[in-house]
């Protein structure tokens, strides 16, 4: 490609971007911005440090053109999260009992879990757009090759152990295959077989402290969910000043800036800032599903809008149900919410390359129309 054409590129790839998407994103991050700064401003100015290299993410996946480097991208980086897995198992920092980080040199530590969120949804989308469903739907055989992509890396994340992140990954995969498409026949015996095995799997497979949570959650509720349905009700319907929101501010709330932030939400914003933040997500997440049925004919699009859809949708679902009582408390941040930078980043990634893979399909230099115009000439 020569100078024009490079430049020709990124004119009609930023020309076609779903603009409706980055605006959708924003108001979410102010409101988390509003609240962390409330808390914590050191933890503020660390949270902007993450915006600005999340940003800088974003911008360089929406200019990769991912149509002629998946097949490469893909298989290669799960690969590579497969290993860093394993190596946890083998080399893992513990950290209260729990095996999920890697130290890097200067002091640095990852956790390679989060970014199998990354890694599945591209490896998936490169599969099954190198293979699509039939119109029934995946068969059997289809539907195996694809679960045992989606579990192995789930088996050595719940090894870690990590069970909140392994059902929070499965439930956010599975989905992708749903909205792409399984035989009905599988789909009802697998919910069979998931209702039998269920109680198996709760006295058999799950630890100790992992039944206490469940336990916990069905009785009398924990610490951190007493005072962060305080924080939710003294909030009341309009919210409280920051002076006035004593149950963060005095640090009875735990972990407010992270796991814990939709309870500082409703004492700072009440009632009605909760809604307006769900609201926000369920526009998000709605809208990304239109997009997966748009462009229907392009399963990375589908795969890739369908993925986040349902990774935004389960992770603030079992988010909020844990904070207000309705589920176990789990390791769940609420997505691009919390503090916290892997999130932010891997979210960054994931619109980055959507938003080019979208853009991609207005390209005229590989639109199809195009390229029969150019063989004809």
């Amino acid at each position: 490609m020569n100078n024009e054409a490079i430049i020709d590129y990124f004119k009609q790839i930023t020309k076609n971007f779903n603009y409706t998407l980055i605006i959708q994103i924003i108001p979410i991050l102010l409101v988390s911005s509003v609240l962390i700064k409330e808390m914590n401003p050191a933890l503020f100015h660390k949270q902007m440090t993450y915006y600005t290299l999340s940003a800088i993410i974003f911008i360089i996946a929406a200019y990769i053109p991912w149509k002629y480097l998946l097949w490469f991208f893909a298989p290669t980086a799960y690969i590579l999260n497969l290993l860093l897995l394993i190596a946890v198992e083998v080399a893992g920092k513990s950290i209260l009992g729990a095996k999920r980080w890697l130290v890097l040199p200067g002091g640095f530590t990852i956790q390679p879990s989060e970014f199998m969120k990354l890694s599945i949804l591209l490896f998936l989308a490169f599969i099954i757009n190198k293979r699509p469903p039939k119109k029934e739907g995946y068969g059997l055989l289809e539907f195996i090759i694809l679960s045992i992509i989606i579990l192995i890396p789930s088996i050595l994340i719940l090894k870690e152990p990590d069970l909140g992140t392994t059902l929070l990954l499965l439930m956010a995969s599975f989905g992708v295959l749903y909205i792409v498409g399984i035989n009905w026949k599988i789909i009802a015996v697998l919910v069979v077989a998931l209702g039998i095995l269920a109680p198996i799997g709760y006295k058999y497979g799950l630890k100790p402290y992992q039944k206490k949570r469940i336990e916990d959650f069905l009785g009398k509720p924990s610490y951190q969910v007493q005072q962060a349905l305080i924080a939710i009700g003294s909030g009341g319907i309009e919210g409280k000043s920051k002076d006035e929101a004593t149950q963060t501010q005095l640090k009875f709330l735990p972990v407010s800036t992270t796991d814990f932030i939709f309870a500082y939400l409703g004492e700072r914003f009440g009632f009605k800032g909760m809604v307006i933040v769900v609201a926000l997500y369920i526009m998000l997440i709605i809208h990304l599903l239109i997009i997966s049925k748009i462009y229907s004919d392009d399963y990375h699009i589908v795969v890739i809008a369908s993925g986040m859809a349902f990774l935004f949708f389960v992770y603030m679902g079992v988010n909020i149900y844990m904070v207000i009582g309705l589920a176990p408390v789990v390791g769940a941040p609420l997505p691009m919410f919390s503090h916290g930078g892997t999130s932010f980043i891997i979210f960054a990634f994931l619109f980055g390359i959507l938003e080019n893979l979208i853009s991609f399909k207005a390209y005229k230099p590989y639109n199809s129309d195009t390229k029969i115009e150019m063989i004809r000439d």
